[in-house]
């Protein structure tokens, strides 16, 4: 493939609900309950649904973000919007959008994440939300819902929101957890892209291996989904469908970040479907763009030639035989 820069091609629009400043710092030989020190620090604005538009538009596609952001400090978010020119859609909301902290130890190479709670959201800023939303059907035929849901928003929100976009013929992927995501998947997205905890949370069992995880995949396959995406760390990642099923194998990389790895997963997943490239494809492109993230401070993509040459390297595997 000699390009990624994809503008052509319908519009995408995100929505998180619950977006943070993702601050990560660096800190040799992290150790709780002593005096750490900070080598340097970074504060990136991010969320889910904010880095998968992020990724996207680096990719060359038109994007709109939507959700609820704290007025207190919009203004770092509105000039990573206006730079890579997405649309901003999202409600602002009274107080301050949350900030996550992600430690990096890279003496030993451990990240330890303290997430903080957001603002909570009042059923105006919802109706507002959904009008917003409204407005963007017109124009945008994909809907990334992405992360955790703060206080106000009721569990079944993105299993109401999938329903109606849905029914507007739109395609959406669901990448949430826990009780959201529960209730998510009852109203059949196309797709979702769970990592290894979140699946075992969501069915309710320990998947030891790699069979019981393909298994569990396909027993939400039955309840109506389209594809589910399953992140697995160094061991890479499967791409389970109705009738494939398929490990994308990354090759090792330096990390210098995990922040929005898994977001710049579904942003690739979302570039190769919106492309028309086959499954494999789609995982390669899905791997090697998590695995530019992963080798940046923040969520950042590297150059269209450098996530080119990382899908090169990453190997897949048709596990078709593996149903047990």
């Amino acid at each position: 493939m000699s390009q990624l820069i994809t503008s052509e091609f319908p519009g995408i629009a995100t929505v998180t609900l619950n977006p943070a400043i993702d601050q990560s710092v660096s800190v040799p030989d992290f150790a709780a309950g002593t005096v750490n020190r900070v080598l340097w620090e970074q504060s990136d604005p991010g969320g889910k649904g904010v880095n998968v538009a992020s990724f996207l538009a680096d990719l060359g596609f038109r994007v709109a973000v939507t959700g609820l952001l704290g007025l207190d400090n919009a203004n770092v978010f509105e000039q990573l919007f206006a730079s890579k020119g997405m649309t901003d859609a999202f409600v602002r909301i009274p107080g301050t959008t949350r900030v996550n902290v992600k430690i990096i130890d890279e003496v030993c190479q451990g990240i330890t994440d303290i997430n903080f709670p957001g603002p909570a959201a009042t059923p105006e800023h919802l109706v507002k939300l959904g009008r917003g939303i409204n407005t963007l059907l017109a124009d945008h035929d994909w809907f990334v819902l992405s992360g955790s849901a703060p206080a106000g928003v009721p569990v079944d929100y993105y299993a109401d929101l999938t329903r109606q976009l849905k029914a507007a013929g739109k395609k959406v992927v669901l990448d949430s957890s826990g009780d959201p995501l529960r209730h998510g998947i009852v109203a059949a997205p196309w797709a979702i892209k769970p990592n290894i905890a979140e699946l075992e949370e969501l069915v309710g069992a320990q998947l030891p291996d790699q069979v019981s995880v393909i298994n569990a995949a396909r027993q939400l396959l039955d309840q109506g989904l389209g594809c589910v995406v399953v992140s697995m760390g160094r061991e890479g990642a499967l791409f389970v469908t109705g009738d494939q099923c398929l490990l994308a194998i990354p090759p090792e990389v330096e990390v210098k970040s995990t922040v929005g790895a898994g977001d710049a997963m579904v942003a690739g997943f979302v570039s190769g479907n919106l492309r028309g490239l086959p499954l494999a494809d789609c995982a390669r492109l899905a791997t090697a763009s998590a695995l530019g993230a992963l080798t940046q401070l923040g969520p950042r993509l590297p150059s269209a030639q450098i996530v080119e040459s990382l899908m090169a390297r990453v190997t897949v595997r048709d596990l078709a035989d593996s149903r047990q």
